[in-house]
């Protein structure tokens, strides 16, 4: 269960932290800048249980899905699995969720602090004649990612090969140590990386044999780092009813020729008269800046930091910045504070 996998992470040095949502995670494993140096040269370990797990199942599932995000759902198959954005009526964004095709459902993995709002907002779209069902699973599994280089070793090491080489979103059944679980390409960020759905009953066992196999585990602390460091948005920060996706750098999210859904007038019209205002980019910063702080050029007022990090020493935020302004390479000042304008791995930008 849950909570023995929170007492296995407590003796291997976990402090534990209350979310806003309610739920506690692991805050830190006191091996910070251990853990981000195997991000990047080895395999960190990511508890990502206290995310959101929805199931979507019914015959009309995947037109349903189709109709309410971003990206093209009816195309993909069983075993295959795509990001997406829920926005509102007017292409403002509610949430970026994964969607997994099954053989007779959808998974989707949300945002923690939006699982009760996407809840009720899907379920204002369920007609009658609909046949779709709508369940939180969240509790029923523990998810974790695995991020970095060795990732793939580390699954090797497990008797886990078939993943490899496959493309972002493909996902099996497998075995390891006894326990059936689904297993994702993908780490939730631009990183090398998979994600494991496991049944809550099995979840500490995994844990132990991730960390055993070579896993150096990490807390929400060094998430938000890397997620800051490489563009990733979030609800409440960047993804709030003031922008869009394209302005979200969310454009891997987005089909423009799957139809009609909610929120496609408005992206619609925004990519064919290249209406994007203002864009997300990372910003490098001389020193700390708190997320509000209003982006300046030339003493004009061009944009607002949305969050900021520092744990590995270097300031670093992202921000949303007027177009017209400019992008990388723009020397920029936020409150008082000098910085410049840089490209981040997980964002895109308007095609030329």
């Amino acid at each position: 269960m849950i909570s023995e996998l929170q007492n296995l992470q407590a003796s291997t040095g976990a402090i534990f932290e209350p979310l806003s949502t309610g739920e506690i995670i692991p805050m830190t494993f006191g091996n910070d800048p251990e853990a981000i140096t195997a991000t990047k040269q080895g395999v960190g370990l990511y508890d990502r249980s206290h995310w959101g797990l929805l199931k979507l199942s019914g015959e009309d599932r995947l037109r349903f899905l189709h109709n309410q995000s971003t990206n093209s759902i009816q195309t993909l198959k069983p075993g295959e699995g795509c990001d997406t954005v829920f926005v509102t009526s007017t292409a403002r964004t509610l949430d970026l969720a994964t969607a997994l095709i099954t053989e007779d459902a959808i998974l989707l993995l949300i945002s923690p602090n939006r699982r009760q709002h996407l809840i009720q907002w899907l379920d204002r779209y369920i007609f009658p004649m609909d046949q779709i069902q709508l369940q939180d699973i969240t509790s029923d599994y523990a998810v974790f990612s695995l991020l970095g280089p060795d990732s793939p070793t580390i699954l090797n090491k497990l008797g886990v090969t078939d993943l490899q080489q496959q493309p972002y979103g493909c996902h099996q059944l497998l075995e390891i140590a006894g326990s059936t679980l689904r297993i994702t390409v993908g780490s939730g960020l631009a990183t090398l990386g998979y994600t494991l759905m496991i049944p809550a009953s099995d979840a500490s066992s995994i844990w132990q044999v991730l960390t055993q196999v070579g896993a150096i585990p990490f807390g929400e602390a060094v998430w938000q780092h890397l997620r800051i460091c490489q563009g990733r948005p979030v609800p409440d920060a960047e993804l709030t009813e003031d922008y869009n996706p394209l302005e979200a750098g969310l454009w891997q999210t987005l089909s423009f020729d799957k139809g009609c859904y909610i929120g496609q007038e408005t992206i619609t019209r925004l990519n064919t008269y290249k209406g994007v205002k203002q864009q997300l980019w990372g910003i490098r910063l001389n020193a700390p800046v708190s997320p509000g702080t209003l982006i300046w050029s030339d003493e004009v007022k061009i944009g607002k930091l949305t969050s900021y990090t520092n744990t590995d020493g270097e300031h670093f935020g992202l921000g949303y910045i007027r177009t017209k302004a400019g992008g990388v390479g723009l020397k920029v000042k936020v409150g008082e504070i000098e910085a410049e304008v840089v490209d981040v791995p997980f964002l895109r930008h308007p095609p030329l």
